[in-house]
């Protein structure tokens, strides 16, 4: 099966080698060819890291890598059975990219957006292959993590959903079936935890390492939520939260101030070396 996956960062690489693994062929695209090439890399990376523990062979490892092709030229996507969109969090950016692949893809195919918050109604709404949209929704690192997300937006067929199963399990993962609603499952119980986490740090109820210590011990949590912040992307909180609020205007999903002091300042977390803690 030929499977296209939009954006080619750590979401969208990670996408990419689930499916290539699985034996799919995958087209990476994204808007320039450093940035796909950038993405193949990093599964190149991760892929010999396996290959150095054993849990690859050589062979396998370059059979997955032959199966990954990058393009920056959308028209690529003709003949796709499934297109799986993970760039940035921005509404008209993703709904302008799925308008160009409404036209180019053939009529079997599914539409997924891997968005971790924003309405996936809205994208779909107005498209011709509307009934085959929704949201199938990876967590990071997506080789490694076993559940999916499979969410209904308001006009996806039944059929849709079913397909959208079948190609989850098939590669692996454990689907579990939603409605659209902000944050989904997941992320609409584990975001406002990390948001009062950070709120308990800013008030000075407790260290950080006591929060993190508390939860792990006290709740059995396998990282605390200011390290999992770290992990997250402390921007990618901040912009669940504020799409929380706004999408159901309680008052309860207000973000952090210090949430927002620290996006402003660029301390993202892991990715720019410092967040709550240091890397």
């Amino acid at each position: 099966m030929k499977i296209l996956v939009a954006g080619s960062g750590t979401m969208g690489a990670g996408i990419a080698q689930v499916f290539a693994q699985a034996g799919h062929d995958v087209l990476m695209f994204d808007r320039t060819k450093e940035l796909t090439a950038k993405g193949f890399h990093m599964i190149e990376k991760q892929l010999r890291r396996q290959e150095e523990k054993g849990r690859l062979e050589p062979l396998e490892v370059d059979a997955i890598l032959s199966r990954l092709q990058q393009s920056v030229d959308l028209e690529d996507a003709k003949g796709a059975e499934l297109v799986i969109e993970a760039i940035f969090e921005d509404r008209a950016v993703k709904r302008e990219l799925f308008q160009k692949l409404d036209n180019i893809c053939p009529p079997n195919c599914l539409f997924a957006t891997n968005t971790s918050s924003l309405s996936v109604t809205e994208m779909a709404t107005g498209l011709v292959h509307e009934a085959q949209f929704l949201g199938i929704h990876f967590f990071n690192p997506a080789p490694v993590m076993k559940l999916v997300e499979v969410i209904r937006a308001e006009n996806t067929s039944d059929e849709t959903m079913e397909r959208a199963v079948l190609f989850v399990r098939a590669i692996g993962k454990e689907p579990v079936l939603c409605a659209e609603s902000p944050g989904f499952i997941v992320n609409r119980v584990l975001i406002p935890m990390i948001n009062e986490a950070v709120d308990l740090l800013d008030h000075k109820i407790a260290s950080k390492e006591a929060i993190d210590q508390a939860m792990r011990l006290g709740a059995n949590h396998p990282m605390g939520p200011l390290q999992l912040a770290d992990f997250i992307g402390i921007d990618i909180v901040l912009n669940i939260m504020e799409t929380l609020l706004l999408e159901t205007n309680d008052p309860k999903y207000r973000p952090s101030l210090l949430l927002k002091r620290m996006v402003r300042a660029g301390k993202l977390g892991r990715k720019t070396g410092e967040g709550f803690y240091c890397y």
